[in-house]
């Protein structure tokens, strides 16, 4: 009964052992047939710029007067958060000469 349970777990990791070698060596074979291709891997910056390209290409650009448009109403927003900024600052400043004064 012993000997059984030895030889079936023997069996056992002998099988695993099969398995990992089997594993490594196809990991090797894969890399040793990567460097062997004659195909270069494109350099990172390279690469960057064409993806960068060709996402450029897809974006949908907005009109001149769109663009016109867009500017005048962000102008128009500075400036009337400019103006509420002054008066506040302004009534802050009368209240504190006041209460200095």
């Amino acid at each position: 009964m012993a000997n059984a349970k030895k030889s079936s777990r023997s069996s056992l990791i002998a099988q695993a052992e099969a398995k990992a070698n089997k594993i490594v060596n196809d990991r090797e074979k894969a890399k040793k047939s990567k460097g062997k291709s004659g195909a270069k891997k494109p350099n990172g910056i390279v690469k960057y710029f064409k993806d960068l390209k060709s996402e450029i290409k897809k974006v949908t650009w907005p009109s001149w007067k769109k663009v016109l448009n867009n500017t005048t109403v962000v102008l128009i927003g500075m400036c009337a958060s400019g103006l509420a900024v002054a008066a506040i600052d302004a009534v802050l400043t009368a209240l504190l000469q006041l209460a200095a004064g």
